[in-house]
């Protein structure tokens, strides 16, 4: 296996510094998942990390920003249904998208 170059920094600054960009952080230790998605913001400089644990992967994600954090959780109703977590993971950056481009007009 050969290491795959890192991306985001050149995506941010170089390629796309107007974009409004979104990383994902999986981790198997709930006590980090927060602090390097975090840590992500703040080195790449990006709008939006999706963090969540590996073991509650479908179910359960965090909305990290800057500014904010946002948990999206389905309930016992909705996996029954057969929801799936990317539905209300897409509503939720849609919106912020929105938001990001109106703010940048």
């Amino acid at each position: 296996m050969k290491m795959v170059p890192k991306m985001l920094s050149p995506l941010v600054k170089d390629w796309a510094p107007k974009a409004f960009i979104i990383s994902f952080k999986l981790e198997t230790d709930p006590s980090i998942v927060i602090g390097r998605a975090r840590k992500a913001l703040e080195v790449y400089r990006h709008q939006v990390v999706v963090a969540n644990i590996l073991e509650s992967r479908r179910s359960f994600v965090v909305i990290v920003t800057k500014d904010s954090e946002t948990k999206l959780l389905l309930s016992e109703a909705e996996v029954e249904k057969g929801v799936e977590i990317e539905e209300k993971i897409v509503d939720n950056l849609q919106s912020r998208h929105t938001a990001f481009i109106c703010g940048k007009n």
